[in-house]
Formats: C-alpha cells, structure tokens, sequence
C-alpha cells in the first residue's frame, strides 16, 4: 500500500450519509464502559474478606442511550440504497455489529448475554484453548523487575510521545483521562486514552505499553481519519482482534514483550472459556493464580473481566488476534498496510478495493517504534518465530 497517496476520491451521497450516521451511532454506543465493573477496590476487598471464595454482585453505570430508539434508528438506515456494492458490503456489516452491541448492553446481566457475547465476539475454539494452555504450561515469566515508574513518569513520557507525533502532524491528538477507578492499567476507547491513576509498573514497560496504546490504536484512529470511510477511523465491523494483535506486537516490536504478558493473553483465553461454561471469579481465580501461577492482581482482573455482564468473551480476541496477524506475517503479510486504519485481517482484499477505487489512502502516520534501528530486525523474528516463542526475558540494551 502506498504511503504517500494522493487525496482521497469523496464517498457518494447516500454511503457518505450512511457512514456518518454509523459512526454516530457508534460513539453513542460505549458497550465497553457499560460492562466495565465499578468499584473495583471494594470488589477486591470483599473478595479477599470472604476467603477468595465468594463475589459481591457486580456494578456498572448506566449509559445515557435509549437502546430500542437507537435500534429503530440503526435499522432505518439506507444501506441496501448505498451507490457502491463494495460500500454497501462493508456498511450493512457494521450495521449488524452494532446492532449485536446494542443487544449485549441490553442483555447486561441476564441469560441471554452468553449467547450475545458469543455472537458478537466468538467463543473459544479448541485450537486457540489449546494455544493459551500451551503457553500458560510452557511460557517462563520475565526477569523480575522492580515496579519503579509511577503515574507521574508515565504521563510525562506519554507527553513526550504525543509531542513526536504533533512535531510531525500537527493535527494530531489524543484526549488523555486519568482514573483510579478503571478495571485495566489503560485502555483506549474512542478515541481517549484512559490511564489508571494508581499505576505502578516497570520503568522497561513504560514505553512499550505506550507503542501499544499510542503508536497503535491513536495511529490508526488518526490514519483512518483520514479516509473517506470514517468507519475506517472508529473501526470497521470485527476489527478489535487485528488491533488487540498489533497492540500487543508493538511491545514486541518496541524491544519488551515479557513472558507474562504472553502469559495474561492466555489466560484471559482460558478464564473466557471457563465463565462460558458457568464458572464465577472464585473458580477461574483458583485456576489462574494456584493452577497456573499468575500473581493474584493479574488472575483477579482477569477473572472479572472474563464474567463481565454474565460472561464477555472479548478477551479471548487478544491471543486470537496475535496468532493470527503472526500467521499473516509468517506469509510475508504487508505490516505498513495494516496501519491504515482499523478494520479486520479479513478486509485486507476489501481495502485494496478501496485503494483501486481511490476512496482508501495510505498511512499518514507510522508507529513510532518503526523508527528504531532495530525494527527490521524484530519485524523479521515476527515473521518467523511462532506466537508463542514471541516474548523477551529481559528488556533489550
């Protein structure tokens, strides 16, 4: 793909109308945060009260969104009016994804959400099962490291990082919202960049976290808002696993991909599986942390995260994601295309389409990781290493 293309050919009337009412729509829906647990201290704590053997109910807010009304509006939508068969396709695509996410925020904590969760994100296929428990059994932890970089350290290389990319184009942004309430350590969600106050991590995982979030899910959104299809900025349907896959890579690419990074991708794998099958937080827990060593906070999140809303099986995407992108590289896939902007492996044929037809261009920007003299390198061993040989013991010199 061609990074210095020329300007974009507009979408027709009735796709560009239909697109910008999807992405409407898509920012109104923040599934994400109605399925993200509040009070993530208290539930710890009335976890560990009880022996680590009972859960309190989980709390969620509520999203200021008439779900039926927002339903109505999605379906009245022109799709089958689209000009461009190719544009049609990818547009009644997101329209039945987003009508999945709207069914599994109404479906919060009820019997139904399983099966509404499975629809939208998948289960656990044997193979990817397979995959999490070879790594979990086979994969040793990092050297251990003293958890030294605080929040302050963080932001302020954070900023450094946002300056780069400004210096470079100046339209670039990303909101940055710090809360001490979040149940991940950071997280990017249309757009915003949520950092948790309380974090403490390695001073060596400090920029390869900040490649992950920055240099892949801002870059994309900043290159995809570049094309005509702004689905290509929020995200085209079944996008999560590609970026999950880049985000975790761009650790390995930025010099520092622990083991046990590896490890908690594989895990959320199997505490998936397991709330599938009915299984509470103390189950997968004890399964995590005493079956298979994961340190209590990494099994406790990933335990909750995995019963989110009666059982999400988001997270298993993560690992799914890895493995297929490794696959797509071991095919000497083009890495710099998949930086366009967010969508799926599956679009790859779909986006060259768009390219022919003038209504895709190539990436503004490139990750800033790629600037490293050692990316050719580590970009090589990623085309030829398995995924689950795809991890440091230590930070690189």
């Amino acid at each position: 793909m061609n990074a210095t293309a020329a300007t974009p050919r507009p979408l027709p009337p009735i796709a560009a109308g239909v697109d910008a009412a999807l992405a409407r729509m898509d920012a109104e829906l923040d599934w994400l945060m109605a399925l993200s647990p509040i009070g993530n201290v208290e539930l710890w704590e009335a976890f560990e009260g009880s022996g680590r053997t009972a859960m309190p109910e989980l709390r969620y807010i509520d999203l200021d969104i008439d779900l039926h009304a927002a339903r109505r509006r999605l379906l009245e939508l022109p799709v089958d009016r689209v000009e461009s068969p190719l544009l049609s396709g990818l547009l009644a695509e997101k329209q039945r994804e987003l009508d999945r996410q709207l069914e599994l925020v109404r479906m919060r904590g009820t019997d139904g959400f399983v099966n509404a969760s499975i629809d939208l994100f998948g289960g656990v296929e044997p193979p990817l099962l397979e995959l999490a428990q070879e790594i979990l059994r086979d994969v040793e932890p990092g050297a251990p490291l003293q958890a030294d970089a605080g929040i302050d350290e963080f932001m302020a290389a954070l900023e450094a990082e946002l300056d780069w990319y400004h210096d470079r184009c100046p339209d670039f942004h990303a909101e940055v919202v710090v809360d001490t309430d979040l149940n991940s350590l950071m997280l990017v969600n249309h757009g915003t960049f949520y950092v948790d106050g309380n974090l403490r991590i390695p001073h060596a995982r400090v920029q390869p976290l900040i490649q992950h979030e920055i240099g892949t899910h801002v870059v994309t959104r900043h290159n995809g808002a570049r094309q005509p299809l702004t689905q290509l900025k929020v995200g085209l349907a079944h996008y999560d696993p590609l970026q999950e896959g880049l985000g975790v890579l761009a650790e390995f690419l930025a010099g520092y991909l622990p083991g046990e990074r590896l490890r908690v991708l594989a895990a959320r794998v199997l505490a998936v599986h397991m709330a599938l099958e009915g299984e509470g937080v103390p189950a997968i827990f004890d399964a995590l942390h005493n079956t298979h060593g994961l340190p209590t906070d990494d099994a406790f999140d990933v335990a909750v995260r995995a019963v989110r809303g009666g059982g999400l099986s988001k997270d298993a995407v993560y690992l799914r994601g890895l493995r297929d992108l490794v696959d797509y590289l071991h095919d000497d896939g083009d890495f710099e295309a998949l930086l366009v902007g967010k969508f799926a492996l599956s679009h790859r044929v779909v986006l060259d389409q768009l390219l022919a037809e003038g209504w895709v261009v190539g990436p503004e920007l490139l990750p800033r990781y790629m600037t490293d003299p050692a990316f050719a390198d580590r970009l090589a061993l990623c085309r030829s290493l398995p995924v689950q040989h795809l991890y440091h013991m230590e930070p690189a010199s």
